[in-house]
């Protein structure tokens, strides 16, 4: 290993844990705020006022054999206007709101990714839009183990 390398990763480290230590790089500077009015919902209710719309359509797989990865797909392609959001939420979860999209003018309204679902229930996916919201459900059986029971 060449002397100069070494000596400036030593000096570069050792500057990075003062700054870490003298709280100049603290985590929480870095870090995005967490949105607590939204995803600190309890219940369903609240999230899901609208109506049920064929405009959106969820997918997801009517019976999950691993809870902690379930693909969700929420399309709202159909819809006339603009989409301002997309939220997924799994009514069985302790906290339901499972993830939140805001959708810029223009953007797509079509979101797809993975739940973690602690037991069974319905997955809904809410589509928030300049005339109002609109909401499609499903439910989805998470198994323990692949057992279908």
């Amino acid at each position: 290993m060449k002397r100069r390398l070494f000596m400036k990763g030593t000096l570069a480290g050792s500057a990075i844990t003062v700054a870490l230590g003298a709280g100049l790089l603290a985590p929480r500077a870095v870090m995005a705020a967490w949105p607590t009015t939204e995803m600190e919902h309890k219940s369903v209710d609240k999230i899901t006022t609208g109506d049920a719309s064929g405009t959106v359509t969820i997918k997801a797989p009517a019976i999950a054999e691993n809870g902690a990865v379930v693909p969700v797909t929420v399309d709202a392609t159909g819809i006339d206007g603009i989409v301002e959001s997309v939220t997924i939420v799994a009514a069985a979860n302790q906290r339901v709101v499972a993830a939140i999209y805001h959708m810029q003018e223009g953007a797509v309204p079509f979101v797809s990714t993975r739940l973690k679902m602690g037991k069974t229930g319905d997955v809904y996916g809410v589509v928030k839009t300049a005339s109002g919201i609109v909401h499609a459900k499903t439910e989805v059986k998470v198994t323990i183990g692949g057992c279908g029971g």
